[in-house]
């Protein structure tokens, strides 16, 4: 389904792309996406519309090809980015500065509203080169947590000029990304192989739990939480492996699959079909890992009511297809990968899905579109 793809070249290598979240009630699909930049004399943070499918663009270019709306620059690689809320982003940068950009929808512009330079550091947060790289930022709003190199961990609340907690030596290795478990749990990975739960309630600067990839400590790279069942996690390593943990039991994944050939990037469970699940990585490759097992018999989670589509509620989400990914091997019956782009050969550094739609970018200096992705 390659022709449903369309390609943007950025002359930029990106590192981030995220959607920006729908209003609650939207029956549309997104048509608005950031990007960040890395290893680029001049970074960016870029927002990109996508005209509606069918109509033609303003100077009459293909059919939704992504627009730039405005962009501004950035200190440092981007490493993270997430949408805080419809009009703010906030990112992290490899100077350990955290900055959350404002779109101004009147006149599109982008503006810093806020920053909290070197909230990692090594040695001291005073010394101007002591930066260390924020790998990692997750928001619920108002709260955003940040990990990073310096293995700190900080949490923010939008509009507050200080840290409202830090836990300084969180880890002795570099955390490379941090999610929520639930509003107040967290869940990091690190560079040995762990994958630990954090209370934000509890003042000890402790993990409430770990867990670890037995023999090698292969780093761990990304991790995402199953949106329904909260026990479910997926972790991406540097080996390329896909790990799945249940979090309520033993230490250690419940299945290692055999995924990509180099580092495991991003790994994201579907938001609204948590049946699907999507990596990617340094070997140029992005697969789609459907769970839902007889692929024949499955409902079509889309159905197109007019130009909009509706999703699928919670409640009709299968709880047999949900248990798949805990079973032994998910692979053997019951799962279908397809590598979505066949023949790329340079990293895919990261990937969003929303509804029908994907967005990933390149070091190919590209940013790709899929709106059509169950089709």
């Amino acid at each position: 389904a390659m022709e449903d793809v369309c390609a943007r070249f950025v002359s930029q290598k990106i590192s981030k792309t995220r959607w920006r979240p729908l209003p609650a009630a939207a029956l549309q699909p997104p048509d608005l996406f950031a990007t960040g930049s890395w290893d680029n004399e001049d970074n960016r943070i870029s927002l990109w519309f996508i005209e509606d499918v069918g109509k033609v663009g303003l100077s009459g270019e293909y059919q939704g090809e992504p627009q730039l709306l405005c962009d501004i620059r950035h200190d440092g690689d981007v490493m993270d980015m997430q949408f805080l809320d419809q009009e703010r982003i906030v990112v992290a940068s490899s100077t350990g500065t955290v900055t959350v950009f404002r779109h101004h929808q009147n006149n599109q512009t982008l503006s810093a509203s806020q920053q909290w330079e070197r909230a990692h550091y090594h040695v001291d947060q005073d010394t101007p080169c002591g930066g260390a790289a924020c790998t990692g930022v997750v928001c619920n709003n108002p709260e955003i947590v940040t990990v990073g190199e310096d293995g700190r961990i900080n949490l923010f609340r939008v509009d507050q000029k200080d840290a409202v907690r830090t836990i300084d030596n969180a880890d002795s290795s570099t955390l490379h990304a941090v999610t929520f478990l639930r509003t107040t749990e967290i869940l990091t990975v690190n560079s040995i192989g762990q994958l630990k739960i954090w209370d934000l309630r509890q003042q000890r600067n402790e993990p409430s739990q770990i867990f670890s990839l037995t023999g090698d400590r292969v780093p761990l790279h990304c991790v995402d939480r199953h949106p329904n069942q909260q026990h479910i996690v997926a972790t991406g390593g540097q080996d390329g492996m896909l790990s799945i943990w249940d979090i309520r039991q033993g230490t250690m994944p419940v299945s290692l699959l055999n995924a990509h050939e180099a580092e495991m990037w991003e790994v994201h469970f579907h938001p609204s079909n948590p049946d699907h699940l999507f990596t990617c990585s340094e070997d140029g490759s992005l697969w789609h890992w459907d769970t839902s097992r007889d692929v024949s018999e499955k409902p079509s989670f889309l159905h197109q009511g007019g130009r909009s589509t509706a999703y699928l509620s919670h409640s009709t989400i299968n709880q047999s297809v949900v248990s798949a990914w805990l079973s032994n091997d998910p692979t053997k019956d019951r799962m279908e990968i397809t590598n979505l782009i066949p023949n790329q050969t340079l990293s895919v550094n990261s990937l969003d899905i929303l509804g029908p739609c994907l967005v990933y970018g390149t070091d190919a200096e590209a940013i790709y579109v899929n709106r059509q992705l169950f089709a």
